[in-house]
């Protein structure tokens, strides 16, 4: 097979080219290619397909049914791998749980899908971490509500076993009450805010036990500037974190919350207007690492109830690529090649995946993009509903399966 007149895209850039595809390998990359089984690409982009390393199930219910489902919702939005958070319920924090995660995840046919392990129990005390990852999770999830101690016998099993940590900054006697972030608009509807320190203050402590014992922690889904600020000020001292952020946080504010707009409840919350403008120059400036459709569905008997009481999350999956080129690149925020560094590349950095290049001799693992197509989106639990976007994924190839939209 040949896929012509595409672009071809990925990190290092964009070029015009045909690509011959044989027994799901990439075999030739070049002008001028012709095959008796051909598809014009007519300049749709070549382009690897996305991670996404931030996504919850439907109500946080782990289940076979709800795994298939966002399994084909991801790659109908060009995400071809996702991990699923460890905080459902049941939460994967033991081996029985683990497998039977792992039975839900046979004969897929969508998007891979791989399993965080949830480093503390509900007690707060620590999950068998060792036998987790050897029986198959790819990398340990912690929240910062555990303890110092706890926290640091999760940093030695981090360093023995070569994973980065995907850590959630927050702090348990700050979020208890709040619904949103502490600031004008919590107080305006009347609503208990968490303040950004919350976040803040759990980030720098992180960051100093990744200092002390050289292991890596991804941060997730980060809210604040601040934290982003101190994240890159320890890149510089050599030490080996990073951050995510959702992007609901990169074009939405808190001022989406009001008239009790129940899915602009997110977890973290929305943060202030000026935060939000300063996220956005963070990403020009490369101080983000990886970006998230931070998918968080509902059902709708969790999310049409008042907003205390409302279930946190809103849905983006489906529409990743289409969203990500339509609000970041379509807008000269960040090019289509930053693009699939902040969704890509750096994405499977933090999960030892291998090369996402498009390049000779790798298997295939990439969509066809057209970005001259419009949508308009037509779910009430997507921040973006009635919004029209730019692009469709036409085609995704994982291997030797080839999947048209």
């Amino acid at each position: 097979m040949v896929i012509l007149n595409a672009v071809v895209c990925d990190a290092n850039g964009e070029y015009e080219a045909d690509i011959r595809i044989e027994n799901g390998v990439i075999k030739e990359i070049a002008k001028g290619l012709s095959d008796s089984q051909s598809i014009d690409a007519k300049g749709a982009y070549f382009m690897p397909l996305m991670i996404d390393t931030n996504i919850r199930l439907l109500d946080s219910t782990l289940n076979s049914k709800n795994l298939e489902k966002i399994s084909n919702e991801a790659l109908e939005g060009g995400v071809g791998h996702v991990i699923i958070n460890a905080d459902s319920e049941p939460a994967i924090d033991n081996e029985v749980v683990l497998e039977f995660a792992q039975n839900g995840l046979r004969d897929l046919n969508g998007a891979k899908i791989d399993l965080m392990l949830n480093s503390l129990k509900e007690d707060s005390t620590l999950s068998n971490i060792a036998i987790l990852l050897k029986s198959g999770a790819k990398v340990p999830f912690m929240s910062t509500i555990a303890k110092n101690d706890v926290a640091i016998k999760i940093a030695e099993y981090a360093l023995m076993y070569d994973v980065t940590i995907f850590c959630k900054a927050e702090d348990n006697s700050l979020i208890k009450s709040g619904v949103m972030l502490e600031a004008t608009v919590n107080s305006k509807l009347g609503l208990a805010g968490i303040p950004d320190l919350s976040e803040v203050l759990h980030v720098s402590r992180m960051i100093e036990i990744a200092r002390h014992f050289k292991i890596k922690i991804l941060f997730k889904s980060i809210a604040s500037p601040r934290s982003i600020y101190l994240i890159n000020q320890a890149k510089k001292d050599g030490v080996d974190v990073s951050c995510e952020v959702s992007i609901h946080h990169l074009m939405f504010c808190d001022e989406a919350c009001e008239d009790f707009n129940t899915t602009a409840k997110l977890d973290p919350p929305l943060a202030s207007r000026s935060d939000m403008l300063l996220l956005q120059v963070a990403l020009k400036n490369n101080q983000i690492d990886i970006l998230t459709t931070l998918h968080q569905p509902s059902s709708p008997v969790n999310k049409e109830v008042a907003f205390f009481n409302a279930a946190y999350g809103c849905e983006a999956l489906s529409d990743a690529m289409p969203l990500y080129y339509t609000k970041l690149v379509k807008s000269n925020m960040i090019t289509m090649s930053d693009l699939v560094k902040f969704t890509t590349q750096n994405s499977a950095n933090s999960i030892k995946k291998e090369s996402t290049k498009i390049e000779v001799g790798q298997k295939v693992n990439a969509m066809l993009f057209d970005k001259t197509i419009e949508n308009i989106v037509d779910n009430e639990q997507s921040l973006y509903n009635g919004q029209t976007l730019n692009g469709k994924v036409l085609m995704t190839f994982i291997s030797e399966n080839i999947r048209r939209f």
